[in-house]
């Protein structure tokens, strides 16, 4: 197995349970949140999927599916353009809504596609181009995509907890 076969199949467990996550959910519980500064699982899931699409898109020099095809608009969420949610505040957290969950999965899915896209092209020698030189030592592609992965595993692992809670409240 290709390192590049294993970050696909990572991130297709992260969709499966994306989808596991939010499906069935509406609003209320969408928004629910556990204490007055913890996150919302629409919070979490748009999170994890703008962290991924942030950070795939600069690594491939592809253009954000938030942006590019018009998820931006569609959340209408009133945030800076290129917000990621990293640092946000509770009352940030808070204004990050959505009607469905199926608006949620359907951003999710869209940069899901858009990474394995640009994952099924990887040769092992890519896995060690730098992608950010802010960093000491410099970050290389197989990095960023292993923090990504970490990152959304961790994100949506948060969001089930949510739901979790939800269910036996």
């Amino acid at each position: 197995m290709h390192a590049k076969d294993i970050l696909i199949d990572g991130l297709s467990r992260i969709r499966e349970e994306v989808h596991a996550t939010v499906e069935g959910l509406g609003p209320d519980a969408l928004h629910a949140r556990p204490g007055p500064a913890a996150n919302s699982i629409a919070w979490l899931v748009w999170h994890l999927t703008r962290v991924q699409d942030d950070h795939v898109a600069d690594a491939f020099g592809l253009d954000q599916v938030w942006l590019a095809q018009g998820f931006e608009k569609t959340f209408g969420l009133g945030l800076p353009r290129h917000d990621i949610g990293y640092g946000h505040t509770s009352a940030q957290v808070a204004e990050v809504r959505v009607d469905t969950a199926d608006l949620l999965t359907g951003y999710y899915d869209a940069v899901h596609e858009q990474t394995l896209g640009a994952l099924r092209g990887l040769v092992a020698e890519d896995l060690e181009r730098v992608v950010d030189e802010r960093w000491d030592p410099p970050v290389t592609l197989g990095v960023r995509l292993v923090s990504v992965l970490s990152d959304d595993l961790q994100h949506v692992g948060q969001a089930a907890y949510v739901r979790g809670l939800l269910q036996t409240a």
